[in-house]
């Protein structure tokens, strides 16, 4: 968890982090260092009080930690029970959430990395590669947005070339010739809008994705692990079953670019305002039949416990891939079409004729 960096609706949550730490501090330290102060032995001072952990007999400690620790528990269920969209957001983006290399270093094992697309170059905003999820042979692809300073430039943070996209279809077009089914995790704000990823045709890079990724002949799971925006998420995401983490965002464009376009201005007013309309948490999306499971968090989301993030994945995408694998593949891409043909299928009810009176 980042101590440098604090989300303004977690300052409850990461006081109580401190008071812990100062607490386990004095417990490992033991009674002589520093000196006894504080409540008489023997009495438990509650964290409600608002006393601090040097406050607190040494005897009283493992009482006081215990109920710091459940009061934290309880503050931290109660803050991330009512994030508003644009508080998701910016869980979504917290510079500690697992990432998609973070996820296979977790989940996957014998994993070898596949790079370029045969045309151009590597583009390392997206990693590819094989992969054993337990007992399953596995293709790999997802984005990357890099935790280094360094890291982050090379990775464009996260935004994808037209390369990157050609790497991926190519590594799945191998995977389906090997009859192995195919994980994306998308984590990108959008594909790389520069001149360059233009001239080299980004958009068609996209739409080739997806008309391609439709008629692949083998299992392909997806989900979106942090921020699902526009066309560079959608371009790894047409699969036989999509699903959201808790706290990630999947829509068609990001809250800051809706607000400077409705508002021309984006701010924390029009970012929430844009991040509300948009419906664009696991909850919407699934009301909206946009993705078909959301999938726990540990509690304060993925970026508190990396590890118990990527076993309840493994586990949700264990799940899929094993029920998937009994279909056969023209039934599977047969299935794939339609469930992407029916999204945004509306239907609007006419209005009633009124029958004019007799005179």
């Amino acid at each position: 968890m980042s101590t440098f960096y604090q989300l303004d609706f977690e300052r409850p949550i990461r006081q109580l982090e401190q008071q812990i730490e100062t607490a386990e501090t004095r417990l490992k330290a033991g009674p002589a260092a520093g000196g006894e102060t504080g409540a008489p032995p023997g009495v438990v001072v509650a964290p409600d009080e608002e006393a601090s952990a040097e406050a607190v007999a040494f005897e009283s400690l493992p009482g006081y930690l215990e109920s710091l620790r459940q009061k934290l528990q309880e503050t931290t269920r109660k803050v991330y029970s009512h994030l508003t969209p644009w508080d998701t957001v910016r869980v979504a983006r917290h510079p500690s959430r697992p990432q998609t290399r973070d996820y296979i270093q977790a989940m996957c094992r014998d994993f070898c990395e596949l790079h370029g697309d045969r045309r151009f170059g590597d583009d390392p905003a997206i990693v590819t590669g094989f992969a054993r999820i337990e007992s399953m042979k596995v293709l790999i692809v997802g984005h990357q947005k890099g935790k280094s300073t360094q890291e982050k430039l090379a990775c464009h943070f996260g935004c994808a070339h037209p390369e990157g996209y050609r790497k991926a279809l190519a590594k799945m077009q191998l995977a389906e010739k090997y009859g192995l089914p195919i994980v994306t995790l998308v984590d990108t704000p959008g594909a790389y809008p520069g001149l360059g990823a233009e001239q080299r045709g980004q958009a068609e890079a996209i739409a080739v994705n997806l008309r391609e990724m439709s008629r692949i002949k083998t299992p392909i799971v997806s989900v979106v692990i942090g921020e699902g925006g526009s066309g560079g998420a959608l371009g790894i995401a047409v699969a036989d079953k999509v699903g959201m983490l808790e706290y990630a965002w999947y829509s068609v464009i990001s809250p800051e670019g809706c607000a400077a376009i409705l508002w021309k201005q984006a701010n924390e007013q029009t970012n929430n305002s844009a991040a509300k309309a948009l419906k664009l948490t696991a909850a919407d999306n699934l009301s909206l039949n946009i993705v078909d499971d959301v999938i726990k968090e540990p509690l304060g989301g993925a970026h508190r416990d990396p590890a118990a993030a990527a076993d309840m994945l493994r586990k949700w995408v264990v799940a899929q891939l094993h029920d998937l694998k009994r279909i056969d593949p023209d039934v599977l891409v047969k299935r794939r079409y339609e469930r992407f043909r029916r999204l945004g299928s509306v239907q609007e009810d006419q209005p009633a004729t009124e029958t004019p009176e007799l005179a």
